[in-house]
This record gives structure tokens, C-alpha cells and sequence, in this order.
């Protein structure tokens, strides 16, 4: 991939007056619904450090976090205030991993390691794990005029919340309590340990303490909103047992039928489309259990959004 943009680069690419309409071509055949939500939100970083073993993001991205400057923010915010079509709204002020803004290693220049993970098993010391510039953010966008909502609708680490000691509750209360549209999204993708572990996700301590703290600061502010968890069937490691042990964690502790799951489907470079097509695990050379049957995939996924007699077919 060609190197990642600077956060120079990524301002005088923003800086670009762009159109935010489809072009007159595809407009004459009619509305194009795909824009309501892309039109008007603000890219405030690119690149993820997360590591995800089934994500391709840092392949094209890259693993170094690279975020605009606070003033080319604003004035796309500006701007968009004066663009006939915009209705005060920002559906959304994010990036990959929306809570990712303004962070980075304090150690390495090229802001990563070839030996370890920023966030896997536990995030490293050397990581800048501080909300404060994406508060003051949020405080400076929120106020100006023309602006009447700024939704964060990009997918927030909660376990990046939990780290940050300093501020990440504070963040993390002021999503709740000015940019959330009812619902807030994160990415447990699963429950069980060895499948976790392939993937290089956080515990499920991590996500009910993230609960309950999203819960706690919800009651606070008089809010009813919601969590969004996304889930992944029929990873690499992955068999029907581990989905039923996910459909009993599901059911026992967030009260729900997920609705976001998708079956893993391979995309190149990453960890876990290797996994796929070797059936090892790459770190430990142990055989692993891979389900390929179209079917057998689907049933995957249908153990945790189906009723039980919806899945035995009755």
C-alpha cells in the first residue's frame, strides 16, 4: 500500500471544496439514499491500531493513527454550514474507530511495533490512550453556529474507553450525553476465550464493565439509549458449540437478539483470512477448525439471531 497520508495531507485534502451530491448522472435516475449519511460527516482521522486479526483497515490504512488538525475540522464544519443541503446535522464525526482521534505511540515515530499489539492482550504503556483532544473537539464542533447535532456514528473501542484513566468516562459521558442518536456501536465479535484470542479482541470483563458504565452514565443524563454489538459467525476456530456458548452470554448478560452479524468472509492480508485457508493458527502452528460449508455458516449466525425453533427449522 502506498504510504499513509500525513496529518498535513490529510487538511489540504479536506480542504477541498467537494460537491457532497452525486453526480448529475446518477442523480437523474433518482435519490441516491446511500448519501444521507455520507454527505455531511467529517473524517477526523484514518488508520487503526486495533489489530483486529480478521480486519484489513491497518493493511490499507495502516496502523499508525493519522488525525486532522483541530482547525481543519472546523472549518469543514463551516463550510458545511453554508452548503444548500445541509440541515444542521452531522450524522457523523469519526474515523475507523471514532474514539481513536488524536492518539497514537508516544514512543515510535512510525507509531507501531513489529512485535507487539497496541491493544492486545492489554494495551501497551507506550500508548497514547487519552480522549482529551477528541473532547475539546466535540466542545469546539458542537457550538458553532448552524450546528445543531453532531452524532459520533462510527464504532467506539470500549476497552480504549476503560484504559484512559484521565478522561475516557468524561468522553465517554459526553458522547452519551450530546452525540448519540439512540444507539452506540461497538464490536465484542465474541465471547468465548480461543476464539477471542484468534481474534485479538478484548475480554468480556471489558464489555460488561463497558456496560455498565454505559448504563450508569445513561440513568445519570435521563437518557434511553442503547448499545449496538456487532458479532462474527463462523470464524476461523470457530464451531457451532462456541456460537451456542455466544447465544447463552448473549442472552444472559446483554438481553437481546443481535441483529449486526456477520460470517467471516476472507479479505486479503489479514490474520484470519490466513487462519482460513491454512486451518493453523499462525503464532502456534495448531490445527484449527474451520467451517467452509455455506450452510453449516449460515447456521452459525442463525444460532444467535434465531429463535431456537426458527433454527431446527420447525
Amino acid at each position: 500500500p502506498s504510504p499513509p497520508l500525513t496529518s498535513d495531507e490529510l487538511d489540504a485534502v479536506y480542504s477541498i471544496p467537494f460537491e457532497r451530491r452525486v453526480h448529475p448522472f446518477y442523480a437523474a435516475m433518482g435519490r441516491v439514499r446511500a448519501t444521507d449519511t455520507t454527505a455531511f460527516s467529517i473524517t477526523t482521522h484514518r488508520g487503526c491500531f486495533g489489530g483486529c486479526s480478521f480486519c484489513s483497515i491497518s493493511i490499507h490504512q495502516g496502523r499508525k493513527v493519522t488525525s486532522r488538525s483541530r482547525a481543519s475540522i472546523m472549518n469543514e464544519a463551516r463550510a458545511l454550514t453554508a452548503h444548500p443541503d445541509f440541515k444542521g446535522i452531522i450524522p457523523d464525526l469519526g474515523g475507523p474507530t471514532a474514539n481513536m482521534y488524536g492518539m497514537g505511540c508516544s514512543a515510535r515515530k512510525d507509531g507501531f511495533c513489529g512485535n507487539r499489539d497496541c491493544l492486545y492482550p492489554s494495551p501497551c504503556p507506550s500508548l497514547n490512550a487519552n480522549h482529551k483532544e477528541l473532547i475539546t473537539l466535540l466542545d469546539e464542533i458542537r457550538i458553532l453556529p448552524g450546528i445543531k447535532k453532531v452524532f459520533v456514528a462510527s464504532g467506539v473501542r470500549h476497552d480504549l474507553i476503560l484504559c484512559d484513566k484521565a478522561h475516557g468516562v468524561a468522553c465517554l459521558e459526553k458522547i452519551i450525553a450530546s452525540h448519540v442518536s439512540g444507539q452506540l456501536k461497538i464490536a465484542p465479535e465474541h465471547s468465548e476465550k480461543k476464539i477471542i484470542a484468534l481474534m485479538k479482541k478484548p475480554n468480556t470483563e471489558k464489555l460488561l464493565r463497558f456496560k455498565k458504565l454505559f448504563e450508569e452514565l445513561n440513568r445519570k443524563h435521563g437518557k434511553k439509549q442503547y448499545l449496538t454489538y456487532y458479532f462474527i459467525a463462523a470464524h476461523p476456530g470457530c464451531e457451532e458449540r462456541d456460537m451456542l456458548s455466544l447465544k447463552k452470554f448473549i442472552d444472559h448478560n446483554l438481553h437481546l437478539v443481535p441483529e449486526q452479524v456477520q460470517i467471516f468472509t476472507p479479505s486479503p492480508s489479514t490474520l484470519s483470512t490466513l487462519m482460513y485457508y491454512t486451518e493453523k493458527d499462525p503464532f502456534t502452528g495448531e490445527k484449527l477448525f474451520v467451517e467452509k460449508n455455506a450452510a453449516k455458516k449460515s447456521r452459525q449466525k442463525n444460532i444467535i439471531t434465531l429463535t431456537h425453533k426458527k433454527i431446527m427449522g420447525r
